[in-house]
């Protein structure tokens, strides 16, 4: 397990609460910290593991792919 030191200062958010929590929320969530607590609650076979992780990549695959393809859509519009 990865140790992951998720801090908020109160200067960031201009000492607003709500904002604060949000950026917490959204630190946490690119920290992976939740899923990982997800992850460990139950045990999953090596096998299970290892699909759901090809099932990710190709997912983040093809969504670099439609990224890729959109960037290249808006460069036409705008040569034209």
């Amino acid at each position: 397990m990865k140790k992951a030191n998720v801090v908020v200062h109160a200067k960031e958010c201009r000492g607003n609460p709500e904002k604060m929590i949000r950026k917490f929320i959204k630190k946490t969530k690119k920290a992976r910290i939740v899923e990982e607590v997800r992850e460990r609650q139950s045990y999953k076979k090596p096998s299970v593991k290892k699909k759901e992780k090809q099932i990710r990549a190709e997912r983040q695959r093809q969504r670099d792919e439609r990224k890729k393809q959109r960037a290249t859509e808006r460069r036409r519009r705008t040569d034209n």
